[in-house]
């Protein structure tokens, strides 16, 4: 099963945010850090807000946090909510347009699968996934620095 870039970015955002809980961070800081695009960083942003995991504060010493603690936002909650789309066509709306629905076997193995997927997942919470929080902070800190230092050698 492969993850789709939006359930990789949320949980890349998750874990900056929880390995650093003591600061607000930016889209930009965030995208740099990881080498993604903000454009689909600040997409992953919104959604992650209205699904309740994330605050967004405005203004001067504002930026983004996790709205509650990493041990309440399960990681099988965030890879459900942010995958959504159907493992393959017969498990859409109405069966899809395969001409063996109902009749193939696939459907109910590959049911199972995902349901083992999910329940693994289930079992881990971002808190689980930032006990390393003093190592990924300073690979964090030293994106922020590189960053910096890159700017100004380009100004």
């Amino acid at each position: 099963m492969k993850l789709t870039a939006f359930t990789d970015y949320s949980l890349r955002v998750l874990i900056y945010l929880a390995a650093q809980p003591e600061r607000r961070a930016t889209i930009g800081e965030i995208a740099a850090s990881f080498a993604v695009s903000e454009h689909h960083l600040t997409k992953v942003v919104h959604f992650l807000g209205k699904q309740g995991w994330l605050a967004n504060v405005r203004g001067k010493g504002g930026g983004l946090a996790l709205a509650k603690p990493p041990e309440a936002i399960n990681i099988g909650d965030v890879v459900q909510r942010t995958e959504g789309g159907a493992l393959v066509e017969c498990f859409g709306e109405g069966g899809g347009a395969c001409r063996i629905t109902g009749l193939c076997r696939l459907q109910g193995i590959l049911g199972e699968a995902v349901a083992a997927f999910h329940a693994v997942l289930q079992r881990y919470t971002l808190a689980d996934l930032v006990r390393n929080r003093e190592a990924l902070a300073t690979v964090f800190l030293a994106g922020r620095i590189g960053a910096a230092h890159t700017e100004r050698e380009e100004a």
